[in-house]
């Protein structure tokens, strides 16, 4: 048997301390999640400059969510065998590699692997992150600071189309800036987490990494997402290549499961995924990545196409949204510190949500943008209310050793459902905008041959037609918004099955200080140290050790 090698004691970290090495993960966090949103509204100009197709234009927002996704659980696992701080520095040099690789594409396929790979670094980034920030603060204390999570992440999501928005206006700037914007930034966070990140350093000997699960996940949700992307469009929902696709994604996820079951060290811990909070908050975290991804993607349509605003207008025009997840998540977090509890605020931020994706299912083409601003600050309300919350839920019924598997977890599926929830309502909304053009355009006498109503460049179309084509995507959007509240229902009885519980104010469980490392690494018959226990008393055993 082997030891674990000795690390120093680490003493707790101030206020101060915290807040300085949480900017930096903040900042690190805001630039990975920017990249994902800032070309939502520069899409049209880059593929048209790169003279791309639509099925491209569809996979150059596709490619980063697949990656990310699909790394996420294996950046989880990593954070929980090697060191955290440089993990999260080298998902950030992934990160600048694609995201220069993606600014110098000279054709669309180079854009979509640069996308790919930049989307590795992005899946690190919102995983670690997470992990990082585990390993600092106690669950009872970090309520305060998912305010500055949620903030940051509704400044993303919300302030990138903006920003996408002025870039692609800017005749001096263009849109290779788009990603190139994030560049500096993300050099900044990583030279200010290597001055101000002081996270323990805990290394075992003979560790096993699951190779096989690792290689078997992302082909799984790979093949799973690459056939949402394409049903309905390249071929029927029942055909061949759906009935390969889907059995290929079934089968390559069982073979997972069955390997996870088996490994030494799983990428994904089968135990904690079973275990009760885990599952709700995966089962919760489905329907919040769909309000996140699918609220940013549709909104920003809706606006621009639906109503006729210019990209930086439909950037301002969500930032209702941004300002209901950051009241909310400041508001929410500083409650739950200060009574420990975190279920009702779980409970109400999903019943919010559902409120407001309903809200939303009622505008059009013509409806007041007062109501589509409340409609949008109420869903704001309820992301903020259960985004970061259902993440710190299973952080507090975790083992800081598994802290990154359990945190990943959770962001995989919300990813997921952010991903699933893209494609699939895209696939309704182009249904039925479709059907309603046709339809209109039959109804008005004009002929639907040519494909008149099937581009998005509305200034080539004639009066009439684009009309046609703003009303049929303002009223189908409302559509896919009901469908929206439907799903997060899910979310609501999963927030009701959770258990209530009182936050833990220490670092790791109170059993967990001293925990057996993977099989028996032991030294004389005494179970190793893997974590920091916020026990004075433990912290000196484990230095004697």
């Amino acid at each position: 048997m082997s030891a674990p090698t000795a690390t120093a004691e680490v003493a707790p970290m101030s206020r101060r301390q915290t807040l300085e090495a949480l900017s930096g993960l903040l900042l690190v966090l805001f630039v990975a999640m920017l990249s994902s949103t800032v070309v939502s509204t520069a899409l049209p100009k880059i593929i048209g400059a790169l003279d791309g197709s639509q099925t491209q234009y569809t996979w150059v927002v596709t490619a980063t969510l697949l990656t990310a996704t699909a790394t996420t659980p294996i950046w989880g696992k990593l954070a929980d065998l090697f060191n955290k701080k440089l993990l999260i520095q080298v998902a950030i040099v992934v990160f600048l590699a694609g995201s220069v690789a993606a600014g110098f594409s000279q054709s669309a396929g180079q854009l979509i692997a640069a996308r790919a790979f930049q989307g590795i670094g992005v899946g690190g980034l919102q995983a670690l992150v997470q992990v990082a920030i585990a390993a600092m603060i106690p669950p009872r204390e970090r309520g305060r600071y998912n305010g500055y999570l949620g903030g940051v992440m509704a400044l993303a999501t919300v302030g990138g189309p903006l920003l996408g928005g002025l870039i692609v206006d800017t005749s001096w700037l263009g849109w290779r800036w788009c990603f190139f914007v994030g560049v500096p930034v993300a050099i900044i966070a990583l030279f200010l987490l290597q001055i101000t990140l002081d996270l323990p350093t805990v290394r075992r000997r003979n560790v096993k990494i699951d190779y096989l699960g690792a290689a078997l996940i992302p082909a799984g949700v790979s093949v799973l997402l690459i056939w949402i992307s394409f049903v309905d469009d390249s071929f029927a929902w029942l055909s061949w290549q759906t009935a390969a696709m889907v059995g290929g994604a079934v089968l390559l996820l069982a073979a997972a499961v069955w390997v996870e079951s088996r490994a030494a060290e799983p990428v994904v811990p089968l135990q904690i995924v079973r275990e009760r909070t885990t599952a709700l908050a995966i089962l919760g975290s489905l329907a919040v990545g769909m309000a996140m991804f699918g609220g940013a993607v549709f909104l920003g349509q809706y606006f621009q196409i639906g109503r006729g605003y210019s990209p930086t207008e439909a950037g301002l025009l969500t930032i209702p949204m941004m300002a209901g997840v950051l009241i909310s998540s400041i508001v929410a977090g500083r409650m739950i510190t200060a009574s420990g509890k975190i279920k009702p605020y779980i409970v109400s931020g999903s019943i919010v949500l559902v409120a407001g994706f309903a809200l939303l299912g009622t505008v059009d083409h013509e409806t007041s943008l007062v109501i589509v601003g409340v409609a949008m600050f109420i869903v704001g309300v309820g992301v903020g209310m259960t985004m970061q919350n259902l993440v710190l839920a299973v952080q507090n019924t975790v083992a800081l050793k598994d802290i990154g598997a359990a945190s990943a977890s959770v962001a995989f599926f919300r990813s997921l459902g952010g991903t699933i929830g893209v494609s699939v309502l895209g696939a309704v909304l182009a249904r039925r905008v479709t059907d309603r053009i046709t339809h209109d355009l039959a109804a008005a006498g004009i002929p639907t041959t040519g494909g008149g109503g099937s581009t998005l460049n509305l200034d080539a179309l004639p009066e009439p037609v684009r009309q046609i084509v703003r009303a049929a995507y303002g009223d189908a959007t409302g559509h896919i918004f009901l469908i929206s509240a439907a799903i997060a229902v899910v979310g609501v009885v999963a927030a009701l099955l959770l258990r209530p519980v009182t936050l833990r104010s220490s670092l790791d469980l109170p059993d967990t200080g001293r925990s057996v490392a993977v099989g028996a690494d032991a030294v004389d018959g005494a179970p190793a140290f893997d974590g920091v226990s916020a026990d004075p008393a433990g912290r000196a055993e484990h230095a004697r050790r």
